[in-house]
């Protein structure tokens, strides 16, 4: 019994034994194949993953590519939409002040203040024109960024290169230091006759436009020949403009044989004058015509509205030539502003001189010695396309920025959108509509719009074109003054090429190639507007006329001059 509970024990420990060895396989099998298993899911793991990865990469590029254009399609729109947000907030708040007080304080001729109740006092609205706003700047805005602000250092630095080559230069000439300005001094000669003529153009400017329609608006609405009255106050007052405005800066130019800046300050100012007082006109003869007078009113209110002697004066110096009876206007004026912005316009003239001295005159002085040929041409042409484009640059910052800030700035006026972003135009349509705002707005209202109304809005493109002439026969006149002589290289650019221009490279360019070809094309034009300018003003120096005929004068000397 005990050897078989002995034989018993032993058979069940080997069959224990049998079956934790089968026990212990199956699961080193099942191990391997879980490790296998696992192996395999691995790999498959990591090349899902690496696959997701890609794809990561290639969404990511595409969300950039959509970004990008949608940041293009959308960026002129942005800024026309809050814009129009920012104008209509504007109207709607002057609105809100109106309503509720129809009482309006005249001051009569006397002095006296008088309120009236007027319910049809006219709020103004972008339908009637321009609506001035709060606004700085872009440039003051950019400059803020450092980036930006770097761009700014790096062309001071220029300026301290000119200087410093300048100096160099002399010294190894003559031996000595030499820093003269002569060309400065010569450019801006004879300014005690710039001062007088200004001062007559100025005196008759502040009292004839205005007494006139003074005048003329007191009596329309009493006399029963309105017509005769209108048409004989409109050719007086034409031939007081024709006279003062027009032939006085003229005769002062030629008569004190002026040197080009001074000239060029005369005739500038002979524009703006003339731009100015039909700005003041033409806003408020309408307000005229429309009055009404009501019955049983006494002599005193017989007569519309009229605008404050106060108000026409600041119109004259405010940097707009757009009259308003008022502007918005900042709290305060930062005279810190207005002496950096001074001293910024001074380095733009040196900065001009430099470039005329280093890059312009040593070149054109040498070509007028040899003749005309179509390899000096364009030598001489794309050489001058970097002194062109830096007197550019130079002239939009000395004067569409410093110059109206400095006094925008002194007479507290608030809307300082002078010009928008021209620099990233893709077309040339929005490049003349952004380079210089104050312009544009005045011949877009009183060009472009009064010629759409005169035509019952039919003949839109004659009124570019029309507003395209006017411009340029402006700016050769400005030009033909300025440097005493007859080369209508600026009127082809800008009667020619530039409405060319216009309507091909028009609004529908959106890419970024547009506004590389545009720079291009202000580049060739800058060059081509120094040289030939360059080298006139040499050859009527060297190779002076002998006659006075029609063909003598109109034939430029630069083509024939050999000396």
């Amino acid at each position: 019994m005990a050897d078989l509970e002995t034989d018993r024990d032993r058979l069940g420990d080997t069959m224990a034994t049998e079956t934790a060895t089968r026990l212990v396989h199956r699961n080193i099998n099942n191990t391997n194949a879980v490790e296998s298993n696992s192996a395999l899911s691995s790999g498959e793991v990591t090349n899902h993953t690496g696959k997701h990865a890609e794809d990561l990469i290639q969404w990511k590029k595409h969300v950039e590519r959509v970004k990008s254009k949608v940041l293009d399609q959308i960026q002129g729109q942005l800024s026309d939409l809050l814009d129009k947000a920012l104008t209509e907030s504007v109207q709607i708040f002057t609105q809100n002040g109106n309503h509720g007080n129809n009482h309006i304080n005249h001051v009569t001729r006397d002095g006296t203040v008088t309120t009236t109740n007027d319910n049809s006092h006219r709020t103004h609205t972008e339908k009637d024109g321009k609506v001035f706003m709060d606004r700085r700047s872009i440039l003051d805005d950019l400059f803020e960024i450092n980036h930006i602000r770097t761009i700014y250092h790096m062309f001071i630095s220029v300026l301290f290169l000119f200087i410093i080559s300048t100096l160099a230069v002399d010294y190894i000439d003559q031996g000595r230091l030499v820093l003269e300005f002569d060309l400065l001094s010569y450019a801006f000669g004879k300014l005690h006759i710039v001062a007088w003529a200004w001062l007559l153009m100025f005196s008759y400017t502040l009292a004839v436009p205005y007494n006139a329609l003074d005048l003329w608006g007191t009596l329309y609405h009493r006399s029963p020949l309105k017509v005769v009255l209108s048409v004989g106050a409109v050719l007086v007052l034409s031939a007081l403009q024709a006279a003062v405005l027009g032939v006085l800066p003229i005769y002062v130019v030629f008569h004190y044989q002026l040197p080009p800046a001074s000239r060029f300050i005369i005739i500038l100012e002979q524009i703006r004058f003339l731009m100015k007082s039909y700005s003041f006109i033409r806003e408020n003869v309408p307000v005229i015509l429309k009055h009404k007078t009501k019955e049983g009113e006494g002599p005193r209110g017989e007569g519309p509205r009229f605008p404050t002697f106060s108000s026409y004066l600041y119109f004259l110096f405010a940097p707009t030539l757009i009259y308003r009876e008022s502007y918005p206007r900042n709290p305060h004026i930062r005279w810190n502003y207005v002496g950096v912005t001074f001293a910024k316009i001074l380095g733009c003239l040196f900065y001009g001189y430099f470039i005329l001295v280093r890059l312009c005159i040593p070149v054109f002085m040498n070509d007028s010695n040899t003749p005309f040929s179509t390899r000096t041409l364009v030598l001489a042409m794309f050489h001058a396309t970097l002194p062109g484009m830096l007197l550019l640059l130079l002239a939009f910052f000395a004067f569409l920025h410093c110059w109206l800030n400095a006094f925008a700035e002194m007479l507290r006026f608030a809307d300082r959108m002078f010009y928008k972003d021209w620099w990233n135009s893709t077309s040339f349509a929005n490049y003349y509509r952004t380079w210089n705002v104050v312009v544009h707005d005045w011949l877009y209202y009183y060009g472009y719009r009064d010629f759409l109304w005169l035509s019952r809005r039919k003949f839109r493109t004659a009124a570019m074109l029309s507003v395209f002439a006017v411009s340029a026969l402006v700016h050769e006149y400005v030009f033909t003054l300025g440097f005493g002589f007859f080369y209508p290289v600026m009127f082809c650019l800008f009667a020619f090429f530039g409405v060319a221009f216009n309507f091909t490279l028009n609004d529908n360019r959106k890419s970024p190639v547009w506004n590389i070809l545009m720079w291009t094309c202000l580049f060739i034009g800058q060059g081509v507007m120094v040289c030939l300018y360059c080298q006139e003003w040499y050859a009527q120096i060297h190779c002076p006329r002998t006659g006075t005929s029609f063909w003598e004068l109109v034939t430029p000397r630069s083509w024939s001059c050999s000396n």
